[in-house]
């Protein structure tokens, strides 16, 4: 399998709300595309990953998340929807997208989140704190939002010439030029 590119800040794709997945269309394929969607967020040490990230216009995110002495756990998360919500976090949180960024951002502390996993059945997840942030995010990305939408307008403002700076940086970026692990 292959670790793909990461597509970056002032990428069109990531401000477009993604489409539908139909599982029949997307079956054969489906295998492949999570191989690589884990090994890219494995190879930058990330924690979600939506295909918008690495330039799929598909509804459908990754997560690979670790809890204290256990195996990780890695969720796909076809058409995802938040289905309930509750309580409030601010907390840093960054982005493959704009990496080495990171920023205080609001999130509800609870979620509830119904999607179809790989075999196209229907799931259901109930998160909290770190856990809860990652799907938020990762639906946010799905819906044409980055985290950097959710900040205040004057801390986005003051945050302005930095991401001009760093897009150019970013620009030059790209993950699958890396070895594999």
């Amino acid at each position: 399998m292959a670790i793909r590119r990461i597509c970056k800040y002032g990428e069109k794709i990531l401000e477009k709300k993604t489409r539908k997945v139909n599982q029949k269309e997307l079956k054969k394929d489906l295998p492949d595309l999570l191989k690589d969607m884990f090994e890219t967020l494995d190879a930058v040490g990330g924690v979600g990953l939506a295909a918008n990230q690495i330039g799929l216009d598909l509804c459908l995110a990754v997560i690979k998340i670790k809890k204290e002495d256990e195996e990780a756990l890695r969720i796909v998360l076809v058409n995802p929807e938040l289905a309930e919500k509750s309580g409030s976090m601010t907390e840093e949180e960054g982005c493959l997208s704009f990496p080495g960024l990171f920023a205080r951002v609001k999130r509800f502390s609870k979620v509830k989140v119904r999607a179809l996993n790989e075999k196209g059945l229907p799931i259901e997840i109930n998160a909290e704190g770190l856990f809860s942030k990652a799907l938020q995010h990762e639906l946010d990305h799905l819906e044409g939002v980055v985290f950097i939408d959710r900040l205040p307008f004057l801390t986005r403002m003051k945050l302005k010439p930095l991401l001009i700076k760093l897009k150019r940086q970013w620009r030059k970026m790209d993950e699958s030029k890396m070895k594999e692990i």
